[in-house]
């Protein structure tokens, strides 16, 4: 079936983003993948090109676009070529929104241009150890000073993507006690320089997939963070995080995608080439059939993609539409990733080959984003269950 969800613009950029991933990221990604990240240097590639701009207002340095495709795109061909971005994803998809939604017309001036060129690099910090999606019982404390001019921020963030290349990490942070009646009172947010005395970045976490995406451990020791770097009003800050997540799981699902679209490429290309008994392993009936039912399984996961692009991009994707996208994709990938791997043999669980990198990327997005179960729990709840 004829894909209609991009128009002749974002299939235009598909083609930029596929030649500059062919000549900037291709070549160097094993290099990446030895240190754990991708250079920082890249991200100034990046901004050049235009892609943390896409959706920056133009007075900012941006481009001024409104729709979230662009970004399906950029997953869809840097997965197809067996490679990512790092961790600038969270950049751009996390990061962006908040600033252009909470930001004042004074900090946008601050932040957005440098964001734009990739000499301001964003990430941020939710998740504290021992606390998981437990978002409402985090601990780290931000204190207004005696004279009011700025907060003293203490406490601890874990698995913050993006953490060790960034120069300003949105901060989620108690403003007031917890209040056992209402634990998601009293949260702010705010938008931290990274250079700030007391602000530490810890160990460079060792994960099982997502090797060139830098993810560390943040601390904050009395760090002074000035009243003019709130980001929104003061004890907002939950209600805030709540009202990205649509997006955030919908990125999650079209990544899961276009992931399990990559793997049939992998595995197509393996079985053509791989000969055993005297014939190409793509001439048994066993392999047409799991890939037939791969790529079944693959254009279900299109539609839902397409849709629910479409929906976002018109402002009605709505909070369980996004956690039974990201279910059902996530779900399904999983899946096709696995009967792929299987279909390359042992060669499949060698690194060297991207099916194996594959899988283990995959595996974080029936977790991150809320876990498969939290998706379950919100769509019942969508059906009055």
């Amino acid at each position: 079936m004829r894909r209609t969800v991009f128009n002749e613009d974002q299939e235009a950029f598909r083609e930029t983003i596929r030649d500059f991933i062919a000549a900037e990221v291709v070549p160097v990604y094993d290099q990446w993948l030895e240190a754990g990240q991708a250079p920082r240097e890249f991200y100034y590639k990046l901004g050049e090109l235009g892609i943390f701009g896409i959706e920056v207002p133009e007075e900012f340095g941006g481009a001024g676009e409104h729709s979230f495709k662009f970004q399906a795109i950029i997953a869809e061909e840097s997965t197809r070529a067996g490679v990512s971005f790092g961790g600038s994803s969270v950049h751009v998809g996390l990061c962006l929104p908040y600033l252009q939604a909470y930001a004042t017309d004074e900090q946008k001036k601050r932040w957005l241009p440098k964001f734009v060129t990739g000499e301001m690099m964003f990430a941020i910090a939710m998740t504290e150890p021992g606390t998981g999606s437990d978002l409402a019982g985090m601990k780290t404390t931000a204190k207004l000073s005696e004279d009011g001019s700025h907060y003293v921020l203490n406490g601890a963030k874990t698995f913050i993507t993006g953490g060790v290349h960034a120069d300003r990490v949105i901060v989620c942070a108690r403003t007031s006690p917890l209040n056992p009646e209402d634990r998601r009172a009293g949260i702010s947010l705010f938008v931290v320089d990274t250079k700030s005395e007391g602000y530490a970045v810890g160990r460079k976490l060792e994960k099982l997939g997502l090797k060139t995406s830098d993810t560390a451990e943040l601390s904050f020791t009395d760090v002074k963070v000035p009243v003019e770097d709130l980001l929104g009003e003061e004890g907002k800050g939950f209600s805030y995080l709540g009202q990205n997540l649509p997006q955030e799981r919908l990125a999650i699902a079209m990544g899961a995608y276009a992931q399990a679209a990559a793997a049939i490429n992998f595995a197509k290309e393996y079985v053509r080439d791989r000969t055993v008994f005297g014939k190409p392993v793509a001439a048994f009936q066993n392999t047409k059939f799991v890939l037939a039912d791969c790529k079944a399984d693959v254009d279900a996961m299109e539609a839902v993609v397409d849709r629910a692009l479409d929906a976002h991009d018109a402002g009605e994707l709505t909070a369980a539409d996004a956690a039974s996208a990201k279910l059902f994709c996530t779900e399904k990938a999983a899946e096709v990733i696995d009967k792929c791997l299987q279909l390359h043999g042992g060669y499949g669980y060698m690194m060297e080959y991207p099916i194996a990198r594959l899988y283990a990327d995959n595996r974080v997005n029936r977790i991150y984003g809320g876990t498969s179960e939290v998706m379950r729990t919100i769509v019942a709840k969508s059906m009055g269950l």
